[in-house]
Formats: C-alpha cells, structure tokens, sequence
C-alpha cells in the first residue's frame, strides 16, 4: 500500500490514472514526463483490459511496461490525499468509499448533453455541429458531477464516428494538459450541470447489431448522418442495401457510398 509520504516524512498527492484505450495511455504520458516530487504516480486497471492490444492499445500493458504501480479500488478509497483520473474507465466509482473528494472523469460529451453511454454515436446520429470534451468532479450520479473544463471542437458533416472518436481521443489529452497543475494545486472553479438541459443514455440504450443493416430509399441528411454514425470499423462497417460501407458522403443533397 503507497502511504503517500516522500523521504522527509511528508505527505505527498497521490495521482492515479485509469480507463482504458489511448486516451489513459497519453494521460499517463504526461503525468510521468511531468512528474516531481510533489506527487507519485499509480494506476488503476480497467477489469475489460486483458493486458493486450487491440484496436486500441492495452493500458495495462503500457503501465506495466512503465513499471508504474498498480493498485486495487480498495486501496484508492484509503487515500486522503488521492487525485483521480478517468478516462473510459467502464465501472461506476462509488464516491462515498473514497476518503478522497478528488476524483474526476474525462466524458466525450458537452456535459449535461449525452450523458452516460453512446455518446459519439448519438451525436452524429442526432446530427449535431459541435462536440466536445468535459473535465468534470465524479459525483453519486453519472456523469452528473461539476464542471471543471469543457473543449468544443466542430464535427464536419461528413465525419464518421471513427473519424470522430479519434478526435475526441485528441481533445482529451488537450484538456487532461491544461487542468492537470490547477488540480493539484487546488486552483480551479466548478460550474454545476443543469440537468434538466441534458441528456442520458444507458448502456441499453443503443443496440448497434440491430441498426447496421439499412435500406435505402431517401437521400436525406438524415439517413446521411445514421449511416456515418455506425461507421466504425472496430467494431461494425453499416450494411447499405446489402453493402458494406466504410464511408458516407452528402453532397448536394446527395449520399455518396464508399464501398469497405
């Protein structure tokens, strides 16, 4: 168990990252390339991350390789002076076992709208201009905490949601970089959501096996937007009057279809 004191006896922050994906993995990055002694650095393991890569990279497996020290929940919710970092991590962080109050996920939303799961689907599905990523407080409720920074970023209107995941990936880091030193520091304000302007979306919500097949039959937005939601190779290509589609492209009021 790290005991969060350095060689003076003194306490010192514990920082602990975890999720899964990229995203942990350039969170992690920063945190040891920027490491000093006012802080030690620990992880947290996703229970899906079998410590080999994917589609994605293993944040286990980078932690391991990095040799960084990795503990169990049990141990984090000892920790008084614990500063924790979400990134995809998939299990709900029952905040009243932390002794810690310092406890903050990175969602890929605009908090309050689409919370919970989905979140990159839906809003290219709902056609939406922008997107973005939240810095909020983890909370009792998901994805329910204070605001501490949100990024925007425009989706252009033939982005795929692979295309789009990838800069959500981005723009994580972005503002993981940018709020890291005010947190530990305590320097930061806090803007509660007003949830009755926002979304949720359970994990149940959305059952893609039962959306990829599509018939065709009116060249609209927003067929042209469904399509381009679903379209995320990883995972599933859409199938468009029988075809796989790696691409779609609206253009003067036309769906142009880029075969796999």
């Amino acid at each position: 168990m790290i005991q969060g004191k350095n060689m003076h006896g003194i306490n010192k922050n514990i920082v602990c990252i975890t999720g899964t994906n990229k995203c942990a993995i350039d969170a992690l990055i920063y945190s040891i390339k920027n490491k000093n002694k006012a802080y030690d650095l620990v992880a947290l393991i996703d229970k899906s991350d079998k410590g080999k890569d994917s589609w994605q990279p293993s944040f286990k497996k980078f932690v391991k390789k990095k040799k960084i020290k990795i503990l169990k929940l049990e141990d984090l919710y000892k920790i008084k002076k614990l500063f924790l970092f979400s990134f995809e991590y998939r299990n709900i962080l029952n905040v009243n076992l932390f002794k810690s109050k310092n406890l903050f996920n990175i969602h890929f939303s605009l908090l309050p709208k689409y919370r919970g799961c989905h979140t990159n689907y839906l809003q290219l599905r709902n056609g939406e201009k922008t997107s973005g990523v939240t810095l909020h407080k983890i909370d009792s409720g998901i994805d329910s905490g204070p605001i501490v920074d949100s990024i925007k970023f425009i989706i252009k209107q033939n982005t795929t949601a692979y295309e789009n995941y990838n800069v959500l990936i981005k723009f994580s880091k972005k503002i993981f970089i940018k709020n890291f030193r005010s947190i530990l520091k305590g320097k930061y304000n806090l803007i509660n959501q007003n949830l009755k302007n926002g979304t949720y979306y359970s994990r149940n919500s959305v059952v893609y096996s039962k959306l990829v097949n599509i018939k065709l039959k009116k060249h609209t937005l927003t067929n042209h937007n469904f399509i381009r939601a679903l379209i995320f190779p990883p995972f599933q290509l859409p199938i468009v009057n029988g075809i796989a589609v790696k691409k779609s492209i609206f253009k003067k009021k036309k769906i142009i279809l880029l075969k796999k």
